[in-house]
């Protein structure tokens, strides 16, 4: 990832982890989320674990297992997701592509992405070295799970950048199929305009019919007009233009 992109996964984190529950069961529910995690070096998930474990009278350790995700309220689920994320998750914006994913125990990965799925989150899951991940992918679904999590100005640069990128490559594609357009007309303009002189030459285009003669003609006044523009100047359907100036390259062909 690059610097600023970095910058913004971190910022991000620290939004999440500074989410400040009210509600007692969604202090339980983020730290069962957040008690299996591997990152207690991370000085913002040490704060969060402190902060909680306080609000809760230090009551020690959730249980890993204790979280019930089908008896549980949406708002508590998503405390424990955060937790989860918090944790144990990854959000990465290589390349322009956005990529969340949390690692858990292989047995839950099946039951964490039904559970996901279920509220309107579909992710993915597999196994990596005995270990589950579930995945999203979708930009779209990465920033949907962010802002059920509790995601507020990060994301919203997130999303900003994410839809600038789009519009990025939107007209990059948008102006790469009109340079190869421009690039296909230029060269038939050249053929064609190429057939009609050695035509002419000879005297062959004399004798071809009227409709003919006044495509050719109006080729040779504007070259850089599309088949569609020739059509419109000669009140023409554009297969009828289509036809005259392929009969005109097929009667130069030696």
């Amino acid at each position: 990832m690059t610097a600023p992109d970095r910058d913004l996964v971190l910022a991000l984190r620290a939004e999440l982890a500074a989410i400040d529950p009210s509600r007692e069961c969604d202090r339980e529910a983020e730290r069962a989320g957040l008690e299996p995690g591997t990152r207690w070096r991370d000085a913002t998930l040490a704060r969060l674990a402190v902060r909680l474990a306080r609000r809760d009278g230090d009551r020690g350790p959730a249980p890993a297992h204790a979280f019930d995700w089908a008896t549980r309220p949406d708002h508590c689920r998503m405390a424990w997701l955060r937790g989860r994320f918090l944790a144990r998750g990854s959000l990465s914006l290589a390349n322009g592509q956005t990529h969340l994913e949390i690692v858990i125990p292989a047995d839950e990965a099946p039951e964490v992405a039904a559970n996901l799925a279920s509220a309107g989150m579909p992710a993915s899951w597999r196994l990596r070295r005995g270990t589950g991940v579930v995945t999203w992918k979708s930009a779209e679904l990465v920033s949907l799970v962010l802002r059920r999590m509790g995601g507020g100005p990060s994301l919203l640069e997130l999303e900003v950048r994410q839809v600038s990128r789009a519009l990025r490559g939107e007209l990059n594609r948008v102006i790469n199929a009109e340079s190869a357009n421009v690039t296909r007309t230029v060269a038939a303009a050249g053929r064609q305009l190429d057939a009609i002189e050695a035509l002419s030459s000879d005297g062959r285009l004399a004798e071809e019919p009227a409709r003919v003669r006044q495509v050719a003609a109006a080729r040779r006044e504007t070259p850089e007009a599309t088949l569609t523009e020739l059509a419109e100047r000669l009140a023409l359907n554009r297969s009828t233009v289509q036809r005259a100036l392929d009969r005109i390259e097929r009667l130069a062909l030696p």
